[in-house]
């Protein structure tokens, strides 16, 4: 974690791989070696089960902070969440941060026997989730009780106008998935640096003062002494409608040197309001020297 003078800038991983114990153990415990701050689990289907991968993880590690990346709300009842993160909270010393989400991927929905809802009915199952959690953990007489007071701190994450809204509203972390804008349960795409500026103004205008975080998920990190000819191998393999100039912007993608990256983190963070960043588990390695290097600043 570091700050120059801007929002402090907070470095996370998304792990998404399944394995053994001992894998899983030898994993949390690089993502702390490497000197990231937060390590996340993902939730999907065919990956390890969020919650207790979080508390094998809180039991291996000493400092990071664990967090959801993010919850699928539809998929859980309120009150049934409300007692497993409380549970998980306790076990992991007052670790957990609490991503949720609205989900997006129809096909989970199938496998797991239940309807794919319109997106707005996702959205009012989160804005429910989110309101009944907050009811629990207010009264004084729930158990078993989270051991933050009034639970984990909640970051949100997504794109539309609804749910963005909610979570400029709630959440002490936003998350923006720098994707498109896309037909419901398609494939998702990058969306361009333009577009993902539109969203951190949407949501800013609603804070309206409020303090918030704001994290994005980076797709691809590349460390190469060629930034040029590593975003055109990228681009050559992206089946979305970027341009080679519009890749070289986005900040879902970083590419280049440790020191160009490191510079291109630090114009995000005044273009868009990013602070915190979180890679996908294939990029974990990757970005440990622009950790180490941005963390020496």
């Amino acid at each position: 974690m570091v700050s120059d003078g801007e929002k402090t800038f907070r470095f996370g991983v998304n792990l998404v791989s399944p394995g053994s114990r001992d894998e899983w153990v030898a994993k949390c415990r690089r993502v702390e070696e490497l000197g990231y701050d937060v390590l996340s689990v993902a939730d999907h289907l065919g990956i390890a089960p969020p919650f207790p991968a979080l508390v094998l993880a809180g039991e291996a590690t000493e400092r990071v902070r664990l967090n959801t990346f993010v919850l699928n709300a539809p998929f859980y009842n309120p009150v049934l969440l409300a007692r497993d993160v409380a549970g998980t909270d306790q076990f992991v010393s007052g670790r957990l941060e609490l991503g949720l989400g609205a989900g997006y991927v129809k096909e989970e929905f199938e496998t797991a026997g239940m309807p794919f809802p319109s997106a707005g009915a996702r959205v009012d199952h989160l804005e429910f989730t989110i309101k009944e959690l907050a009811r629990l953990y207010a009264d004084p007489d729930y158990a078993p009780k989270p051991l933050q007071p009034g639970g984990p701190p909640l970051m949100i994450g997504g794109r539309g106008d609804r749910l963005l809204s909610l979570a400029a509203e709630h959440a002490a972390t936003i998350a923006f998935s720098g994707m498109a804008k896309v037909r419901d349960g398609s494939p998702l795409m990058l969306a361009t640096a333009d577009a993902v500026e539109e969203r951190t103004r949407f949501v800013t205008e609603r804070l309206a003062g409020r303090e918030a975080e704001f994290n994005l998920l980076v797709q691809l990190v590349r460390i190469t002494d060629d930034r040029e000819g590593a975003l055109r191998e990228i681009h050559a393999r992206l089946s979305d409608t970027l341009t080679l100039e519009e890749l070289a912007e986005v900040p879902t993608v970083l590419v280049g040197t440790v020191e160009e990256i490191a510079e291109q983190m630090v114009a995000h963070r005044a273009r868009f309001g990013f602070s915190y960043f979180t890679v996908l588990e294939p990029n974990l390695e990757a970005l440990a020297p622009v950790v180490k290097l941005l963390c020496r600043r």
